[in-house]
């Protein structure tokens, strides 16, 4: 075989695959798989959010190196699923490289999401929690149009700018503004409420939980990397908003305040992560999936929180559900579970602590921003350490049926 080009078709895949939103460590092993497939005598892969480089030695003894730098991630499930496939192919088939670059770009090629559905997304993901947070009819009204405007500048600018900070800087503070003047005149009553809503639309606070998540496992570059972009993007938002604030006069603190109604909580945040997987770019039953997945999370949050009033406990407890859930789920739709992790965790993310963090540096309300610091960040630790939990566990479970989930380096 041309070993040459097979580095190069593995490389291809696992760059796709990072650059459509997959886990690093699930990369990692991914690469690792692919390449002990081939024969490889010794294989050596470092993956970091912004960087591949796979070192392996030939069954004649050669010495292959590739390096590939990473400008600019996102997010579409689509394509890492069936990249996800073509992984699972080259591993069970060793296709040559043409073979392998002939599937590759079927994957590549795929039909893009449709703008409509991009749109519903947004205004799905964008009002949904807007009416979680307890917003009206006015306020949801304003929500839908912000959200559309957010999908429409985003589209235009993210071609445009790569630096997460500048992109969501720009979008809040035209998100604020919006909002800001919509109160002026009369439509919408709870500004705070509305933008908390736009504000996950924006918000990375996944990355931070994955950046925990993967420094707890050792993988510190990798950690830091995600909870320094995390940050970045954090503060776009909060600088957008601060300065809308401050050109205009306008925003106040109503105070986090859920939908005083169980029922209308479940559902809209059920719609709210519905969009997410449609914003996400996940098809198909995989939505369905992620629908429900999200439903649960928030239940079980709020009967661990009745159990045991106590943000840090729910939240663990919603994100040991939500990670076994995804881990269930992936096998049983041989999909990443990265698929179903994503949207079904975003009812436990920190959006509204994000927010009011802000507006307290803003408004000089230094025990307001001090407590909703701590706040995101054990709201975090809290998502990030369920997640570590079912991940310890399931290793647990898979070594004992001999099924051990991940390769690893390995020497042949």
């Amino acid at each position: 075989m041309d070993y040459k080009r097979i580095l190069e078709g593995i490389l291809d895949i696992g760059e796709a695959m990072l650059c459509s939103g997959a886990e690093n460590f699930r990369l990692d092993d991914t690469l690792y798989r692919m390449c002990r497939s081939y024969g490889f005598k010794r294989y050596d892969v470092f993956v970091i959010p912004s960087n591949i480089q796979i070192t392996v030695e030939t069954p004649e003894g050669e010495i292959l190196t590739q390096i590939r730098h990473i400008e600019s991630t996102g997010i579409n499930y689509d394509r890492l699923d069936y990249l996800n496939n073509l992984a699972r192919y080259v591993c069970q088939n060793t296709p040559d490289a043409e073979e392998m670059r002939e599937r590759y770009l079927e994957v590549m090629n795929r039909e893009e999401q449709r703008p409509i559905v991009t749109y519903l997304a947004g205004i799905m993901g964008g009002t949904g929690f807007a009416v979680f947070f307890g917003c009206g009819l006015t306020d949801g009204i304003v929500a839908a149009l912000v959200s559309a405007m957010i999908v429409f500048v985003g589209n235009w600018l993210g071609k445009r700018e790569s630096n997460l900070l500048i992109y969501n800087l720009i979008l809040a503070f035209l998100a604020e503004t919006i909002i800001i003047g919509m109160t002026f005149l009369g439509i919408g009553t709870h500004p705070d409420r509305i933008m908390i809503g736009i504000v996950m639309l924006l918000i990375s606070a996944l990355s931070t939980t994955n950046g925990i998540r993967e420094v707890l496992q050792r993988d510190f570059i990798s950690g830091l990397i995600n909870i320094m972009n995390s940050i970045l993007g954090a503060a776009g938002i909060a600088f957008g908003i601060a300065i809308a604030m401050r050109l205009f006069g306008g925003g106040r603190s109503d105070g986090f305040m859920l939908n005083h109604s169980v029922a209308i909580q479940l559902i809209s945040c059920t719609v709210a992560c519905t969009g997410f997987a449609l914003w996400f770019k996940i098809k198909g039953k995989q939505v369905f999936y992620s629908s429900i997945g999200a439903f649960c999370t928030w239940g079980i949050y709020l009967v661990a929180y009745e159990i045991g009033p106590g943000n840090f406990i729910a939240t663990m407890a919603g994100g040991i559900f939500v990670a076994a859930y995804a881990f269930i789920m992936c096998r049983i739709n041989k999909a990443p579970a990265t698929i179903f992790l994503t949207a079904s965790a975003f009812p436990l993310i920190p959006g509204p602590n994000l927010y009011y963090m802000m507006y307290g540096w803003v408004s000089g309300d230094v025990s307001m921003a001090r407590q909703e610091t701590w706040v995101l960040l054990e709201t975090c630790l809290a998502i990030a350490l369920g997640f570590l939990i079912v991940d310890v566990v399931s290793r647990c479970v898979l070594y004992a049926t001999k099924r051990e989930d991940r390769v690893g380096k390995n020497t042949i």
